[in-house]
């Protein structure tokens, strides 16, 4: 029989308004409790969210309560790494905002007290349950494209003053990187498609001459070539400095076929003419927003996971770790490319 699981919310911001109801639409969990460093009303709270929640301004207090199964980090990016370690000695399991750390040593503690506590974990690369990755992940599979020999997931969306998410994302200490703060998403998809087996990573970083984007302290673009082990290539461009609509691109190019965004050709499907493409019925990716974004399908597939006593496929801590890494290496090779040219970063 399904368990029904006790969630606490850390931070009331912006993502919690999206990890919220999407817990509850799963029927399989409720949201009973909330850390904020801002003062807020329980009982607008409980009517909002359709029974009662209690509400916290201590982590201490917040972890001691005994019902609390499972903790959602929806706190600032800054405060991911050190909030997940203390929900895992307290034993609660975890469902962490990307990204988990900001650098490879708070990545590697968060792993550290994962492992040690045994506890379960959900990272939402949430973007791996929506129709366009799933669809494109089983063209892959079912082998409709031959061999893939390169692949491109690309990022594109402006995160300028008009955009919630820019206030903080500015900041280095908090945002990141451009690949940290947004174009993780598209990172992740690329080795969800190509596999997790990366040789050799290379980057290059860029910012825009816009106003909009100057006071970002850090490189608002940037484009990563991977290698993997098989000799395969791909290429990752993070794009949030951009004057345009949102646009998550994915192409795959294969012995047997191409599939580029919601078009398609296969050799392998009799029929098919090379002078123009195949359309796929799946919604495109196409909202930086969290309200528009996959949750509801990853936290069911956690919630189930739990039930069964194992981690969950696709969006563990243990896939995750693996984008991260990834990550680090391409942004610490811009770094580098932007020393030896005499640029800035």
């Amino acid at each position: 029989m399904a368990t029904s699981y006790n969630v606490g919310i850390i931070g009331y911001g912006w993502v919690a308004s999206a990890h919220i109801p999407a817990i509850q639409a799963t029927g399989r969990a409720r949201v009973g409790s909330i850390l904020s460093a801002r003062a807020l009303d329980e009982a607008k709270l409980s009517a909002q969210h359709g029974g009662p929640v209690r509400v916290f301004r201590d982590l201490k207090s917040f972890l001691a309560q005994p019902d609390l199964d499972v903790v959602s980090v929806c706190s600032y990016p800054q405060d991911h790494a050190h909030q997940a370690i203390a929900a895992a000695q307290a034993g609660k399991h975890l469902i962490i905002e990307k990204p988990v750390a900001l650098n490879h040593e708070d990545l590697m503690a968060v792993r550290e007290a994962v492992d040690k506590a045994g506890v379960r974990t959900c990272v939402c690369f949430e973007c791996r349950y929506s129709s366009q990755l799933r669809t494109a992940k089983a063209f892959v599979d079912q082998g409709l494209l031959g061999r893939v020999h390169y692949a491109e997931v690309d990022y594109f969306h402006g995160i300028g003053p008009w955009y919630g998410q820019y206030r903080w994302n500015v900041r280095k200490g908090a945002g990141g990187s451009s690949l940290l703060s947004a174009g993780c998403h598209a990172m992740d998809a690329l080795l969800l498609l190509m596999g997790p087996d990366v040789e050799t990573v290379s980057s290059y970083a860029t910012h825009s001459s816009s106003k909009d984007f100057a006071a970002y302290e850090y490189p608002t673009t940037s484009v990563s070539i991977l290698r993997f082990k098989d000799g395969r290539v791909g290429k990752c461009a993070s794009v949030i400095d951009c004057q345009q609509p949102y646009y998550f691109r994915v192409q795959l190019v294969g012995s047997e076929g191409t599939l580029l965004d919601d078009k398609f050709f296969s050799s392998r499907l009799g029929g098919l003419s090379k002078k123009q493409w195949s359309r796929l019925g799946v919604p495109m990716l196409d909202s930086g927003d969290v309200s528009d974004h996959p949750y509801q399908a990853q936290f069911e597939a956690f919630f189930t996971a739990l039930d069964e006593g194992r981690e969950m496929a696709l969006t563990s801590l243990a896939d995750a770790v693996v984008t991260h890494e990834v990550i680090y290496h391409a942004d610490h090779s811009a770094q580098r490319h932007d020393k030896r040219h005499g640029v800035a970063g």
